[in-house]
């Protein structure tokens, strides 16, 4: 489909593409998306939907309706990594060392394609739409300090939607995953504080860099000796920084990391045995540890019901052949889960691959087939008009 060089033309289709490369070319960092959200304003007060700004960076929009019915809220997230575009294309990101590598232009895109499209079927709704354009997803906090503003309240949320665009299936192609889809995570910082000294009089110091290194290798048995086969978890650390010299006792060691599990439970053992291996380090070689846990996002459960109408909806939207059903969780997080504490709901896969050369999230050469995208956009239109008259 040819798209015309602007932001947006009269097709609903075409502008939902011109969305999405509008963001993509405009990408802002999480918890700096000032000038996304005032986009999406706009976006929203043309097409009559009454919004207001929360948790600084995000919009939420309403529309609603004279006729009682539940109350459907659509999440989008908005914000982009610190990542330098290499792709050559006309909406290739303009912001140096700034770039949506993982869809999210993709996701606001779609949500704002849904609002207009539902805005002009507004008579013939009943209930009431919410859609959320949630900022920070990328570092967390994002989807906290929507619900803080109150977002799942005043009308109370009876379930929400969201979706993740994915180059593993193809373009035209619907992901289903009942249950566990996504892990729980959490960001680990260490400190390890020792005593500095001569290398060549080790005996005269505590080295933190020993330690250091006695934890990472020490801490990897929690999951393979400690945490049962049969759950999945994970703990990776990415990053040591310090030391002073190559000939110096290094005191001073932080070590960066993440946890991820499918399970809350396994997800707080792992908090208490990490706690536990550090006690051990400092009795060991006479240092001291700081641990600091930050919660990222709970594990993603989608709801039974819900998924299995989703499930259904898509059989008959994109048919039986396109609509895949996903048999293994990933150990990615997503902070989608927060509202799932609030509201029953599920999270859905939209395949956006090519024919081409594959091109994995967080890349910098990341990028979608985008003739994905309004189907995506009027499916969600088709599944909150079931919704909104399901027994669910």
């Amino acid at each position: 489909m040819a798209i015309k060089n602007k932001e947006v033309s009269n097709g609903i289709d075409e502008q939902i593409i011109n969305f999405r490369r509008h963001f993509h070319a405009n990408p802002e960092l999480s918890r700096q998306e000032s000038q996304t959200a005032t986009f999406i304003e706009k976006q929203l007060k043309a097409s009559g939907i009454a919004n207001r700004r929360v948790a600084k960076t995000g919009v939420e929009g309403l529309i609603e309706t004279s006729r009682p019915g539940k109350t459907i809220a659509l999440r989008a997230d908005t914000d982009a990594l610190p990542i330098q575009e290499e792709n050559d294309v006309p909406y290739k990101s303009k912001n140096p060392n700034v770039m949506h590598a993982c869809g999210h232009d993709a996701h606001a895109a779609i949500m704002l394609g849904v609002a207009k499209l539902l805005s002009q079927e507004k008579e013939a709704l009943s209930g009431r739409v919410k859609f959320f354009f949630q900022p920070s997803e990328e570092i967390s906090g994002g989807a906290e300090g929507m619900i803080k503003d109150g977002v799942m309240k005043n009308p109370k949320v009876d379930m929400i939607l969201g979706a993740h665009v994915s180059n593993d299936l193809p373009a035209g192609k619907i992901g289903i995953k009942f249950g566990a889809m996504m892990a729980g995570v959490d960001r680990i910082h260490i400190d390890i504080e020792g005593v500095m000294a001569h290398g060549a009089y080790p005996h005269l110091g505590k080295d933190a860099l020993v330690a250091a290194a006695d934890f990472v290798m020490s801490a990897q048995t929690i999951v393979s000796r400690q945490v049962t086969p049969l759950e999945p978890a994970v703990i990776t650390f990415g990053k040591i920084s310090g030391g002073n010299n190559y000939n110096v006792i290094a005191n001073k060691i932080r070590i960066e990391g993440t946890t991820r599990t499918l399970n809350e439970s396994v997800r707080k053992f792992i908090r208490v045995e990490l706690a536990k291996r550090l006690k051990s380090i400092e009795a060991a070689y006479g240092v001291k540890c700081r641990l600091e846990i930050l919660p990222t996002a709970k594990p993603l459960i989608n709801d039974q019901k819900i998924t299995e109408f989703c499930k259904d909806r898509a059989e008959e939207f994109y048919g039986k052949s396109n609509t895949v059903i996903i048999e293994k969780p990933t150990m990615g997080g997503e902070d989608f889960s927060d509202f799932l504490e609030f509201a029953p709901g599920a999270f859905l896969n939209i395949g956006t691959g090519s024919k081409g050369a594959f091109r994995p999230h967080h890349n910098a050469k990341f990028d979608i087939e985008e003739s994905a995208l309004p189907k995506a956009a009027r499916f969600f239109v088709y599944l909150v008009k079931a919704l909104q008259t399901a027994n669910l």
